[in-house]
């Protein structure tokens, strides 16, 4: 008998596993804080003899290499990929036992990395399981441009020939879990559910449904912008990451915090966009907690630029933290917690800007108010239609683009209001006047604001 535990990453869009038999596990591609590994092991109670990664991680830090230091694991890693620590190198075909009657086998699948390798888990030498990565996911694959540019066609078609020979070697009904494409930009593109098999991504997964021309072509022209900290992820884990640091942040009272923005450095306010909106310490960034905070945030903010966390509670600022550690930004500057008034020296107001709907939008309108509309979402979305006349600044783009926006009021949206808020705080602290639009996109359409589609 085996089990399967998925340790869901919401934030990043990924999952890492914990699989095993009744005494022995192994943790496959784990997070950077591997409490929640050796948790899930506990629970189990089992012991991981085997930490997997089925490639070097270009979007978010791993936990693997001090996963197996903590536990005695044995450090799987393909043997193509280039890193400067001791592991245990695998190749395809390699195995290795898990518990009684488990084996994981390892097959190579290139095409989301050159070294990309998944992992069957075999119960009795049947398939069971196969722990794909980045190659086949639910109803996509990983995307092949994150190595290196002049590499990105051959390794879509790589990628091609890789979920084949999953599809061709792995029987119907054997479970697909991979890493990514649960939101995460490691995905070509964003497909719905949450549990698949090889038969029903046999059925309709385009890499296993098209010919390999037509599947490259659509994947490589439908590619989103990658994010700027991708850059930094690669190379932290083959250097080997350093374990995590999660005890509380320096404490900061207001006139720290004013310090520090007279400093430069960023004030990232974690609290829910409409509690911002109504009073924020004016300059600071509207970062939600509970949102996509690792993706967003590290996306935005020059690299290595000191951070305070504002937060109403401690647990939120060690939320924010356990986020932030798995995509390479480790310690905050300082952190405060509280009512916002408390994060203003005496005598100092609070700033606040207005939310709205699109109706709102359309009745300014129709006063002759002068507004500019301004479109955070990306490119792919704006191709299925647009507010008319609105100007298009995707939000991973904004804050090196802020002169670009027109004069005028700003309302600004997105195509659901959590990256509509994030850019009316970056325009607010530049002093802009702007009206945050808390709404989703269908409503523009339905508030009478013209809506144009280009596909």
């Amino acid at each position: 008998m085996f089990f399967v535990e998925s340790l869901e990453l919401d934030g990043l869009g990924n999952r890492s596993y914990v699989a095993g038999g009744r005494d022995l596990a192994v943790a496959v591609d784990p997070p950077r804080d591997i409490d929640q590994v050796i948790a899930a092991a506990a629970r189990r109670g089992v012991r991981v003899v085997y930490v997997v990664e089925t490639h070097v991680h270009n979007d978010y830090v791993s936990g693997g290499l001090e996963l197996a230091r903590v536990t005695g694991a044995r450090y799987l890693v393909p043997a193509e990929a280039t890193v400067a620590f001791a592991r245990t190198p695998v190749v395809d075909g390699d195995t290795f036992t898990v518990d009684e009657g488990l084996v994981l086998r390892a097959l190579a699948t290139p095409g989301h990395t050159p070294h990309h390798t998944s992992y069957v888990l075999e119960d009795d030498g049947r398939g069971v399981v196969a722990f794909t990565g980045g190659s086949l996911l639910i109803g996509s694959v990983g995307r092949p441009d994150l190595v290196e540019p002049r590499l990105t066609e051959h390794l879509a078609r790589a990628q091609y020939a890789s979920a084949h020979r999953l599809a061709g070697e792995l029987d119907d009904d054997v479970r697909v879990l991979p890493t990514h494409g649960f939101g995460s930009f490691c995905s070509s593109s964003q497909a719905e559910g949450e549990t698949t098999t090889i038969g029903a991504e046999r059925r309709s997964n385009d890499v296993l449904t098209k010919d390999v021309d037509t599947f490259v072509a659509d994947m490589l022209a439908g590619l989103e912008d990658v994010p700027a900290y991708y850059a930094h992820m690669g190379p932290a884990n083959a250097a080997g990451p350093a374990p995590v640091d999660l005890t509380p942040p320096q404490p900061a009272d207001a006139g720290q915090i004013a310090a520090r923005l007279a400093a430069g450095e960023w004030i990232v306010d974690l609290r829910n966009r409409v509690a911002f909106a109504q009073g924020h310490v004016a300059g600071s960034f509207n970062f939600e907690g509970a949102g996509e905070l690792a993706t967003y945030l590290a996306w935005l903010v020059p690299w290595g630029k000191p951070l305070t966390l504002l937060a109403e509670t401690p647990e939120q600022i060690a939320d924010a933290q356990r986020e932030l550690v798995r995509v390479g930004i480790d310690r905050p500057a300082a952190a405060a917690t509280g009512a916002p008034a408390g994060w203003v020296r005496e005598g100092e107001e609070l700033a606040s800007f207005p939310r709205a709907r699109f109706a709102d939008l359309t009745a300014a309108c129709e006063r002759g108010d002068r507004v500019t509309v301004l479109d955070v979402r990306r490119d792919s979305e704006r191709e299925h239609g647009f507010v008319d006349g609105s100007v298009h600044i995707p939000i991973h783009e904004l804050h090196g683009r802020l002169g670009e926006v027109p004069p005028g009021v700003v309302w600004v949206h997105c195509a659901g209001g959590m990256r509509a808020a994030i850019a009316a705080s970056l325009l607010d602290a530049a002093g802009r006047d702007v009206v945050a639009v808390d709404d989703g996109f269908d409503a523009a359409e339905e508030a009478g604001l013209t809506r144009t589609r280009t596909a």
